[in-house]
């Protein structure tokens, strides 16, 4: 199926504007005082949510996660609140390779070293990219008798927490198998930075590829290591649970804050073109991004007029609230030809209040 230029555009075209678009709102939103009030850009979740399609769309899939047809908008959520990318995937697609792809895509200045998920997110090859990537990797987990941990040797056992890795001499990693091929797994690592391979497709071939397969044994010993530290992290560290659960929790209010704002034909994906699919997604998050920018503006905007009243403001206060705001947008716009030629007013990045305070209290433990 072609799709059809228009004006000497392509739908391909709109959706990299749409991208590009995006990346400059994320650049201007990073500028404000407001959004340190909820993190500083080091973080991000990633998540999806279904979208209707038509019934009569050879794209169109039953998902077995969300129960009907349609496919995922496949989100890429910073700590600020703001959303980094976005992908149009369809329902049939196992969402986790997306998940180091909107990393390596988004362009914009807010760069997270740290990607949160839900419990799909836990695949050994994923854990591998995403740490020879520097990519640290920590979804939510679910399901822990379902988890397996990995020796370090056959010989080795651990004091209180032995019964974690089964049987004695079990579950061991094969560090041999890892230094043999170190070199192939740096070498598609290099690969997948400089986009000479895509992560996506990279990930959909080790998760079908074949189990004797030596680069997918190999990726698949690394992940095995990752995810048993990640597991351990996360048992122990109270405090950490803490912030996943806080950053997919984004993820899933922008979801659904996302779907408020694309209240056109009842939320219908209304093309059966993939690239006419993925400018819908994209355009959705943008104008979501927008709309949060300018709620952010109105809310610094309010916190002025209280301090000029005379109150006092606490930074966690403002970490309490949330830039997904819908009672003061009228989705249906108020449009007035006479205010196109007029230049807004600069906005006012600054805001008289000392986030340090949070700033100190995000700072992980060594």
């Amino acid at each position: 199926m072609h799709s059809r230029a228009v004006g000497g555009r392509t739908p391909a075209h709109d959706h990299h504007q749409a991208e590009r678009g995006a990346h400059d709102v994320v650049n201007a939103h990073a500028k404000l005082d407001m959004p340190r009030a909820w993190g500083n850009g080091t973080t991000a979740a990633a998540d999806g949510t279904r979208m209707d399609t038509y019934l009569d769309n050879l794209l169109a899939e039953t998902s077995v996660r969300y129960g009907a047809v349609g496919g995922i908008a496949y989100h890429h959520i910073s700590d600020l609140y703001i959303a980094l990318f976005t992908h149009f995937v369809p329902c049939g697609v196992w969402e986790a390779v997306y998940i180091i792809e909107g990393l390596l895509k988004n362009a914009s200045e807010v760069q997270p070293g740290t990607v949160h998920a839900d419990t799909q997110g836990q695949s050994y090859p994923v854990f591998a990219l995403a740490h020879l990537l520097g990519i640290d990797l920590m979804p939510r987990i679910r399901n822990w008798k379902d988890c397996l941990f990995f020796r370090l040797s056959r010989s080795a056992a651990y004091e209180h927490i032995d019964a974690l890795f089964g049987e004695p001499g079990r579950n061991v990693i094969d560090w041999d198998l890892i230094e043999t091929h170190f070199q192939d797994l740096m070498r598609v690592t290099v690969s997948v930075r400089e986009g000479t391979i895509s992560s996506t497709l990279l990930l959909k071939r080790l998760r079908s590829g074949s189990h004797k397969n030596a680069t997918y044994t190999a990726f698949r010993e690394v992940g095995r290591v990752i995810r048993t530290v990640q597991l351990l992290r996360y048992l122990s560290d109270a405090p950490l649970r803490g912030r996943v659960t806080a950053a997919t929790n984004k993820v899933e209010a922008f979801n659904g804050f996302s779907d408020w704002v694309r209240f056109g034909q009842r939320g219908t994906v209304a093309h059966n073109d993939p690239v006419e699919q993925e400018k819908d997604v994209k355009f959705t998050s943008l104008l979501a991004n927008l709309v949060i920018f300018h709620s952010i503006l109105d809310i610094a905007d309010v916190v002025r007029r209280l301090q000029a009243e005379g109150w006092e403001i606490d930074p966690l206060d403002l970490a309490g609230i949330s830039p997904y705001l819908t009672g003061h947008i009228n989705r249906f716009g108020v449009y007035s030809t006479h205010e196109i030629g007029i230049t807004p007013e600069d906005y006012d990045t600054r805001l008289d209040v000392d986030f340090s305070t949070l700033e100190d209290e995000r700072a992980p433990a060594a």
